[in-house]
């Protein structure tokens, strides 16, 4: 871990999002400095998914050696944000760093993502973003190590990162392309930075999109946190850069990077929007042997090819529990070797599956290689790797989606 220098003892951060996740070890790296930090999230009650509320959050922050200003805040709300940055001006005197962290994702295609989903995307990562920015600059002026931290991108315009996720990539890419004006609007007055994760980073929201298991090819949020800590330690003159958290911590001598592993050892889920040839990654992933769906069954295909033979593994552990947990229809378009069209319902009476048509309509269409299907089936490509690497195509409700891959993880466990 980065070890603390004490450069951001009191100085005031204002944190959107820092309830919980990454948002909230940012504030607790800069809290063992004695930093003073204002907690700008919505979360005020305990919420039935999701881990803490800026309450719990402060809690934590004095605990670890800062001061804490918990503010209910909703970043697309331009009064909410106003009165947080009065009252932190108020109780801290200023404020010299903004860290924009707060974000919402759907990672669904055009014809699949409602156009409230739409305006949640733009209008917490691009409008909150700015917003926010706009509202807390003219304190920031008037500090001596003035900061403001972006979490999001570089602007890879490869289409593979827009192509399955048109909504999200705009509303993110939103928020780089502030740094991207804003750091030469204000060069040699506020530093200006965004940062990325290489990898992964275990969150609630990477639970609820990865599924089961994703955890294991995580890293842990205090990798952002350090190399967070490590550029708002910086003068006012570093400014206009995209940052990937590994290379800001090997910058600063960092080089056990197992540290920061969810579970040392085990492959890493490679982040978007960072790699040209997202697709490689996949096939190293799959080299290593990154995290298996479920175990290869030991019966021997029969002659119907392999699609055939992993829908008689199917088959065989459909049961009214599985009917009952699941309660969705897949279909499954299949192109390549073995193309054609197959089925899963988990919604109807005991369940069933097999070649042709579902017999009612699917909640949720995946297209792909017929090898890439075989290989997920048999352990050897992990569903939530093939659809970052464009190799799946998910269309439709994608908790139920999700709720397959959950599947698959205890068909894994039960050795099938």
């Amino acid at each position: 871990m980065l070890q603390n220098t004490g450069k951001l003892a009191g100085r005031t951060l204002f944190i959107t999002g820092a309830s919980r996740g990454i948002g909230k070890a940012i504030a607790l790296k800069a809290a063992r400095d004695g930093a003073n930090i204002v907690i700008a999230a919505k979360t005020s009650e305990p919420h039935p998914k999701l881990p803490g509320t800026i309450y719990t959050a402060a809690d934590e922050v004095e605990a670890a050696g800062g001061r804490a200003l918990p503010c209910v805040v909703d970043i697309r709300d331009e009064q909410q944000i106003g009165a947080a940055v009065q009252r932190a001006v108020e109780t801290f005197g200023g404020i010299d760093i903004l860290v924009n962290n707060a974000s919402a994702i759907s990672l669904t295609g055009t014809l699949e993502t409602p156009m409230k989903k739409v305006d949640l995307m733009l209008g917490i990562n691009l409008r909150g973003t700015y917003l926010t920015s706009k509202m807390v600059i003219p304190h920031l002026l008037k500090s001596r190590s003035p900061h403001i931290l972006n979490l999001s991108p570089p602007l890879n315009l490869n289409p593979i990162w827009f192509k399955n996720h048109t909504a999200y990539t705009m509303a993110k890419y939103g928020m780089s392309m502030c740094v991207l004006g804003m750091a030469e609007e204000f060069r040699g007055q506020i530093a200006i930075n965004a940062l990325w994760p290489k990898t992964a980073i275990q969150t609630a929201a990477m639970d609820m999109l990865g599924g089961e298991g994703v955890g294991r090819q995580c890293r842990k949020a205090d990798i952002i946190a350090d190399a967070a800590y490590a550029i708002l330690s910086k003068p006012k003159d570093y400014t206009g850069h995209f940052l990937v958290d590994e290379d800001v911590l090997r910058a600063h001598g960092v080089q056990d990077f197992d540290q920061y592993a969810v579970q040392p050892g085990h492959p890493l889920l490679p982040d978007f929007f960072l790699d040209e040839a997202p697709e490689m990654l996949a096939k190293q992933m799959e080299q290593h042997g990154a995290t298996p769906a479920f175990k290869p069954s030991s019966t021997t295909p029969n002659s119907g090819g392999p699609i055939e033979s992993t829908f008689d593994i199917i088959k065989a552990v459909i049961n009214n529990d599985v009917v009952n947990a699941t309660q969705a229809i897949y279909r499954f378009d299949l192109s390549g070797e073995h193309s054609g069209v197959w089925f899963l319902d988990l919604k109807s009476g005991s369940g069933s599956a097999g070649q042709g048509e579902p017999p009612s309509k699917a909640d949720v269409v995946m297209t792909m290689d017929s090898s890439d299907f075989s290989k997920m089936f048999a352990g050897k490509l992990k569903p939530t790797l093939a659809f970052m690497s464009g190799k799946l195509r998910i269309k439709g409700d994608m908790t139920l989606a999700i709720k397959l891959e959950k599947l698959m993880s205890r068909m894994n466990k039960a050795k099938l």
